[in-house]
């Protein structure tokens, strides 16, 4: 997508946060409650995803941002199901009111691509090279409706007209080397919606494309997303992205939540310093050419060793000896639905006076 000014974010939140207020509560589609991921590798626990929950009704979308390594894209993969043998899971994940965590893998298949799916990052690690276009998109549909080949073939057409594919059906015949990559992310989101899914996961899945295609598949995503009354969760490091796309942000950190709000209440009242930090360092238009971005100095926390207290405490220039001995619990001290993870919040004074960087 396009960078945009603070002055352009803030609106677009705005927007989008009036109409997460004015909107009639719907019963969860999704419910994730206390979600924890780890894995077991040379002896090892890599502990990735640390207590997450949230909920998420049909035809609401939620962004989860954070850096790398913050535990994003394996909290999505549980709820897919789609981790690796060394994975153990514990907690809830309920879509539409069954139970997805200790499911066997023939009981997942049967909510994959019908009840929630998945656009992943890179369409040229998904599709098949040696595969015509159409004969893929086919064999998704095939996979949970009972058509025959011809029936699958047609519907298949349709499904790339549907993402704006033009000449679809002579496109069924190319091969995905021969399609630039927003055609071939279009290609993946057709596979995606084969099967009407009641939620759709987009794991960065604009991350690889230039930012007029990028908002031209967002804005797809979105149109799609109102026709069918699905719910999105778009997986992204890209706070700007939430800002212009979301009704609610999750904002991860070492495997865990946190700051957690609707979009206009994060972006007009950002609590956590690291959500401020991420802010900070999106490139803004009314900065003096060859500005150095602000960055968030330090390294992300090792999972296999985590804390004690925050993780985010060695590289907070708010953290004190109470950060570093204690984790805060992701709440919301005034009763709101605003919840973060901090002793300091960046709505009060930092501790013992110490100067804080703009």
């Amino acid at each position: 997508m396009a960078l945009r000014t603070n002055q352009d974010t803030s609106r677009a939140a705005g927007t989008l946060g009036s109409c997460v207020e004015n909107a009639t509560d719907r019963e969860a589609l999704l419910t994730v409650s206390d979600l924890h991921v780890h894995f077991v590798q040379h002896r090892q626990r890599v502990y990735a995803v640390n207590g997450i929950s949230y909920e998420l009704a049909a035809g609401r979308s939620l962004a989860i941002i954070g850096e790398s390594g913050s535990g994003k894209t394996v909290s999505c993969r549980a709820v897919m199901g789609l981790l690796p043998p060394t994975a153990r899971t514990t907690g809830s994940v309920r879509l539409d009111g069954v139970e997805l965590v200790g499911l066997s893998e023939k009981q997942l298949c049967r909510y994959r691509g019908t009840g929630v799916s998945m656009v992943f990052q890179d369409p040229s690690r998904s599709l098949n090279p040696t595969m015509r276009i159409g004969p893929q998109v086919a064999e998704a549909v095939r996979a949970h409706l009972p058509l025959d080949r011809r029936e699958a073939r047609n519907r298949a057409v349709h499904l790339l007209e549907r993402v704006r594919i033009p000449a679809a059906a002579r496109r069924c015949l190319d091969y995905p080397h021969q399609l630039s990559g927003g055609m071939r992310q279009r290609v993946m989101i057709a596979i995606a919606l084969a099967c009407d899914p009641k939620l759709l996961i987009a794991d960065e899945a604009t991350t690889s494309l230039d930012v007029t295609t990028q908002a031209q598949i967002m804005e797809l995503l979105l149109e799609l997303q109102e026709q069918s009354d699905m719910a999105l969760i778009l997986v992204s490091h890209d706070l700007g992205l939430a800002a212009s796309y979301a009704d609610e942000v999750i904002v991860m950190y070492g495997g865990r939540a946190v700051e957690q709000a609707s979009t206009r209440e994060l972006f007009a009242h950002v609590q956590m310093p690291y959500t401020q930090a991420l802010l900070q360092a999106i490139p803004r238009f009314d900065r003096p050419t060859h500005t150095i971005l602000p960055v968030v100095e330090g390294r992300p926390p090792d999972l296999t060793h985590l804390p004690t207290g925050c993780a985010f405490a060695p590289r907070c220039e708010r953290a004190d000896d109470r950060c570093r001995a204690s984790a805060p619990e992701l709440a919301a001290p005034g009763g709101g639905r605003h919840r973060f993870a901090c002793w300091h919040p960046c709505d009060e004074p930092a501790p013992d006076g110490r100067h804080e960087s703009s």
